[in-house]
């Protein structure tokens, strides 16, 4: 399953890239600019590909600004949400929960009436998942840099929820008050549509020029994404070369340790943005969310697949007292989550099986991910790995190799390793 796992997981950090340049481009949209959309995403992706060609020193130093720019931007437009729905624009209009009952809270999607609404209903969580896809993993991942992850990863996982509350749930509950669901600008409403909801938002309270400063933002937030993707595709692929589960030629490093094979290779899916120069950057970005949502989904089960076999061997082989963190939601929370996630990935394309709603191409993206996993894993179990058991018992499960190593090489915790300028990383660290 590791095997099939990994290559996933580049596989999404690799498709993300041309979706968030795609995403960039739909926002760039909003001015009507003169210029071929091919040429916005040819510069988009050059940026990208240059600042992962310089040394992680200088990337983190990118990155880390990027990400106080969104971080303080996510900050003023919350606040601004608050001035807005409570008439502090430039209006005075009291907004509160007026739009809640006119044109109303759930859009009608497809259909109409009630069964418009709950097509809605369904579709938004398979949807928006797309915003979650990989996020808790990454935790995971920047475990092995840390300086202490058996005390860090638990505490990164509360900060994460955090986050999740305060950035995306407030940040949701806001704009549906302060945006009506039928607003012309909104993605599908013709040329020039698909603006940031918080640029809308402005727009309609009066604030003259602050929607282009928002979607500005929105744009860098969508160009640094992707910076980032590439950063990790090219990453996992030198992971896997490293390890053997990929071509050893991806392990190839210029001096300053670039893994510029696995990164030309990666960055080359980037082209697949290009796709918005026959098709619209909506239906482009549609197939790219497509895609990545089912693969997610995939992850997850899996995820929560491997925990459940963990846990049992700690209980077989009697070492769960040593665990530096313990759920007090587990196992039930892994069972829950493998029904629901299996039910949201089989309804991921659910709108294609209504009346005269097929669409070949969306069908397809919604559930490759699903094939591409069977692919690997059965591809590979009954290839190089003929022979070895398909489930190892509990009491064999190998829970001590490398483990004191682990524990010897672990750092102490250093509050002076970083810039003055970048304590404040912990809002989004």
């Amino acid at each position: 399953m590791g095997f099939a796992l990994g290559w996933m997981y580049w596989y999404i950090c690799a498709i993300t890239v041309p979706a968030e340049i795609t995403a960039a481009s739909l926002v760039i949209d909003y001015w009507n600019p003169p210029v071929h959309v091919g040429v916005w995403i040819a510069i988009i992706l050059v940026v990208i590909v240059a600042l992962n060609c310089f040394p992680v020193s200088v990337y983190g130093e990118f990155e880390f600004w990027f990400a106080s720019i969104k971080v303080i931007g996510i900050i003023a437009l919350l606040f601004m949400a608050l001035v807005i729905t409570c008439g502090g624009g430039p209006s005075g209009k009291v907004i509160g929960f007026s739009y809640w009952n006119d044109p109303g809270a759930v859009n009608e999607y497809i259909k109409t009436g009630d069964s418009g609404r709950l097509v809605a209903f369904v579709s938004t969580p398979c949807f928006s998942v797309f915003a979650f896809v990989f996020a808790p993993e990454l935790l995971v991942i920047t475990g092995g840099e840390m300086q202490n992850p058996r005390r860090n990863l638990p505490l990164a996982g509360r900060r994460y929820i955090y986050r999740l509350v305060i950035f995306y749930v407030l940040g949701a509950f806001f704009l549906g008050m302060m945006v009506p669901s039928n607003d012309e600008n909104l993605l599908g409403g013709g040329k020039g549509a698909g603006a940031s909801p918080w640029a809308i938002a402005a727009k309609n309270a009066g604030i003259k020029g602050l929607d282009s400063v928002i979607n500005a933002v929105i744009l860098l937030s969508a160009w640094s994404a992707g910076n980032a993707w590439l950063y990790m595709a090219s990453r996992s692929l030198y992971s896997m070369a490293v390890f053997g589960t990929a071509p050893r030629i991806f392990k190839r490093c210029t001096p300053s340790g670039i893994p510029y094979v696995a990164l030309g290779f990666s960055a080359a899916f980037s082209l697949l943005a290009s796709m918005n120069a026959s098709s619209s950057a909506a239906t482009v970005v549609n197939w790219f969310i497509n895609l990545i949502n089912c693969s997610g989904f995939v992850s997850w089960i899996c995820i929560c697949a491997i925990y459940l076999r963990l846990r049992k061997a700690t209980f077989s082989q009697g070492v769960v007292d040593n665990l530096p963190y313990r759920s007090i939601f587990q196992p039930y929370a892994s069972y829950v989550c493998i029904v629901m996630f299996t039910l949201l990935m089989l309804l991921s394309g659910f709108t294609n099986f209504l009346e005269g709603n097929w669409d070949t191409s969306n069908f397809v993206t919604s559930y490759f991910g699903i094939v591409f996993f069977l692919v690997f894993y059965l591809g590979h179990k009954l290839g190089v790995d003929r022979g070895s058991p398909w489930v190892i018992p509990a009491g064999e499960v190998d829970l001590h190799s490398d483990l004191l190593e682990v524990i010897e090489t672990e750092e102490p915790v250093s509050n002076g390793s970083h810039k003055w300028y970048m304590k404040w990383r912990l809002l989004w660290e």
